[in-house]
């Protein structure tokens, strides 16, 4: 096994390689101790032979033949050959040849030889060095014990600008301005002192000849010294990490930004937290001015160059004076000023060196930059959904740099960021009519004609705090008599929640024509919430006004033929139930995540409900008022519920009467639904075999009970409907049938079986024997579906109680 060696000497150094001597016939005339060596012929017998005779493998003689004939026209090679050592095995010896010319005029070659691996080594290790030099995209300075440079690399030729070959002889830091050339010197005495190596330590540099501009270097030192430990100076490894640093800088000042700005629905004070985040960050001086408009609420119009009031400044040091025009005062901008023309053509004005004459020339005086030396400009627009708010101007005049186009794109996105939080506060009134506007209109107008429950609802909308909440409620008629009873509530507020809130109702009542089961309706409800917040995401960044944080929804479903509810919850206050008698209770349920949250799934729970039980759903609202704990308005709720049997509206409002202030701070909705149950001669249901006969027996079961019922009229249709229905179940679920009738506000016609195959209506061709079943139930009914639970499935159609089914 080979050592590891930290450097390697050169193998043709005459200390270690193996030296021979032949003259021009390749015979030998000299031969080194190091050729014994390495070959194991001594000198005495291979002096005054041939080479080729002594030293050639036959095998490898044409390689070595070849390269004789290129030394001789090239009058010297470099290269690897294989020789015959003394004991027949053969080694691979790296080989440099040179002429020598003697008195006379006749010639003699040179040989040094050395193993094949040290000098592929040693090449490499020369390869490493030369990288270094020339190729290397890191800085290298070496410094000599008297901190004179020695040499430097190309990448610092590039870094500086300066030759490479200028350096020489220079002492440390002797290209840069007097602070960074002392940081230098001082850092190089220290590695040298100590031995100490320093790593990336991070140094701004400013060179004498471009002193406005700033870099920034990571620089890693340490001392070089010879085997006897004598000090040889000190090598720098310096990376310009310039760009990285800025990029640094803008995120941590976009960062700032972000937990700055905006914190209160207040116009003033974001302006004012917007020039106190660009000084020092980014300028030494900053003016946020706004049209007058803006700072009364109002929409400004497309291209307004003016009035502007000055409403946030800030300035490097105490004793620096700031921007002319104290906060709160109006501002001027003359015309042909760079404010004037971005409030009016909403683009931004980069001058990175200001002329001498700056502050003095004609038409921009008054509002222009402070008489601070000011040397570099940019004024960008507060421009927010299309309209310019205002502009913000930033100065340059202790820092040296001037702006860049860089500079100029991180002021456009502070400043879009910033206009969005103060349109925000502007358009606060507005968004709040809007919102209720837009809710009013998403919310049912009229509770639909249904023979499940009888229902009583309120909703009020918030009286204070920052916008409209996103509180909805549904009464959906389902399949079978039965109805579904829904309220829910976005999280946040404003336009965004009406928007969002009108959404969900919108899929609510979708799933609910599907006949899913409460908590797969919630289910599904959660996917779409987090459909949406993934949409937003995917368009980019959105104001925080705009992102669906989520929901809270309870889905109920009562059947007035069982007196069976179920009903689901996603984060939503629980159920209150008033039993006939005057008990309230709090139904306990699985509370479910909020919707949008995922992570654990919704469980349903059934219950049975007596006739003229109330059930009540509710919004947080109605128990979390700001002046009420929420158990406290739970225990409210529940005394308010617990009165004698009446009028269903003025239970509803006595709750709403005990509860609620004049003025609430969150949107409240309570929805009271009295349980009814159909009288039993209402509805028939039979368990059919699955045989062919059933079929007939469902058209003679069908038409007697119709008869019965005074609908003889729809006696035809129903027998085909059932018999339709009911031979499918034979031919494709392969068990029982039940055969239910309906009768209430129309006459439903149920079939169900043990299986979760869907139906489907399909036009038959004229070849088909079959096929055509359900497209003549869908055209002798109002209404048909299927609805699925967990034991199977049911097909059920409607039928009005009178005319002619359309």
């Amino acid at each position: 096994m080979t050592e590891f060696s930290e450097g390697h000497d050169d193998p043709f150094a005459p200390h270690l390689a193996a030296l021979v001597v032949l003259d021009d016939r390749g015979v030998v005339v000299a031969w080194s101790r190091r050729a014994q060596e390495l070959l194991g012929h001594p000198d005495t017998a291979v002096i005054g032979r041939p080479a080729f005779e002594i030293l050639v493998d036959p095998v490898d003689l044409p390689a070595v033949t070849e390269a004789a004939a290129k030394c001789r026209r090239a009058g010297g090679w470099f290269g690897v050959l294989t020789l015959r050592h003394r004991d027949g095995r053969l080694v691979e010896l790296g080989i440099r040849v040179h002429e020598l010319s003697r008195d006379g005029g006749g010639r003699e070659w040179f040989l040094a030889g050395a193993p094949a691996g040290d000098v592929l080594e040693w090449q490499r290790d020369r390869a490493v060095l030369d990288g270094l030099y020339r190729q290397c995209p890191i800085g290298l300075v070496i410094h000599g014990p008297d901190q004179r440079i020695l040499r430097v690399n190309r990448a610092i030729e590039r870094f500086s600008g300066v030759p490479a070959a200028d350096f020489r002889g220079l002492s440390t830091g002797r290209l840069l301005l007097a602070d960074d050339a002392r940081k230098a010197v001082d850092r190089v005495r220290q590695v040298m002192q100590t031995g100490r190596p320093l790593v990336y330590s991070e140094q701004f540099v400013r060179l004498e000849q471009d002193p406005a501009r700033e870099r920034v270097a990571l620089v890693s030192s340490f001392r070089m010294e010879d085997p006897s430990g004598r000090v040889l100076g000190v090598a720098e490894m310096i990376e310009d990490i310039t760009e990285r640093h800025r990029a640094q800088r803008r995120l941590a000042l976009l960062d700032q930004v972000g937990s700055r700005i905006g914190t209160t629905l207040d116009v003033a004070e974001t302006a004012r937290e917007l020039a106190e985040v660009m000084v020092p960050h980014l300028a030494d001086h900053a003016s946020v001015d706004l049209l007058q408009a803006v700072t009364r609420g109002e929409e400004p119009t497309r291209a307004a160059a003016g009035p502007v009031v000055r409403l946030g400044t800030c300035s490097v040091g105490a004793q620096q004076p700031g921007p002319p025009h104290p906060e709160g005062e109006p501002v001027e901008f003359g015309p042909g000023t760079p404010q004037a023309g971005c409030l009016a053509q909403g683009r931004p004005v980069l001058e990175p060196v200001l002329p001498p004459d700056w502050v003095s020339a004609a038409g921009r005086q008054g509002a222009q930059a402070p008489d601070l030396g000011a040397h570099s400009l940019i004024v960008v627009p507060l421009a927010a959904r299309g309209l310019v708010l205002g502009v913000m101007t930033l100065w340059r005049s202790r820092r040296p740099d001037a702006f860049e186009t860089d500079d100029l794109t991180l002021a456009q996105e502070l400043a879009s960021r910033a206009a969005v939080a103060i349109d925000n506060a502007r358009r606060f009134t507005q968004q709040q009519q809007t919102a209720f506007a837009l809710q009013s209109s998403l919310l049912p107008r009229a509770v639909p004609d249904q023979s499940a429950v009888e229902v009583a609802l309120r909703y009020l909308p918030a009286g204070a705090g920052p916008g409209l909440g996103g509180d909805w409620f549904d009464v959906i008629p389902l399949s079978g008599a039965r109805v579904a009873l829904v309220v829910g509530d976005v999280v946040g507020r404003g336009i965004h929640a009406a928007a969002t809130m009108g959404r969900l109702r919108t899929a609510v009542h979708t799933l609910a024509s599907l006949d899913l089961e409460p908590d797969e309706v919630l289910s599904r409800l959660d996917d779409l919430v987090n459909l949406l917040a993934a949409e937003q995401e995917a368009v980019g960044e959105r104001p925080l006004g705009e992102q669906v944080v989520g929901a809270t929804c309870l889905y109920a479903v009562y059947d007035p033929v069982s007196g069976r509810c179920s009903m689901a919850r996603a984060g939503h206050p629980p159920p209150a139930v008033t039993a006939p008698d005057g008990q309230v209770a709090l139904l306990e349920m699985p509370a479910g995540p909020p919707l949008g949250l995922g992570g654990l799934p919704f469980e349903a729970r059934d219950i049975e409900l007596a006739e003229g039980s109330l059930l009540s759903l509710y919004t947080n609202g109605i128990i979390g008022q700001r002046h009420m704990d929420a158990d406290v308005g739970l225990t409210k709720l529940c005394a308010a519920l617990a009165r004698p049997a009446g009028a269903l509206e003025r239970t509803c409002q006595s709750v709403v009467d005990a509860l609620v202030p004049s003025r609430p701070s969150d949107d409240v909705v309570l929805l009271i639904a009295r349980t009814r149950v159909l009288p039993p001669d209402s509805v028939a249901s039979w368990r059919l075999p699955p045989e062919p006969a059933s079929a007939g027996r469902a058209r003679a079961l069908a038409s007697a009970k119709l008869t019965e019922w005074g609908l003889e009229h729809l006696a035809f249709t129903t027998e085909l409907i059932a018999s339709e229905l009911v031979t499918n179940v034979y031919r494709y679920a392969g068990g029982p049938a039940t055969l239910r009738l309906i009768r209430e506000q129309c006459l439903v016609c149920e079939v169900s079986d043990t299986s979760h195959t869907s139906p489907h209506l399909r036009r038959a061709r004229t070849t088909d024997e079959g096929g055509r079943g359900l497209f003549l139930v869908a055209q002798m009914t109002e209404r048909w579906g299927t609805r699925y639970t967990r034991d199977g499935k049911t097909v059920w159609t409607e039928q009005p109680l009178t005319g002619t089914p359309v």
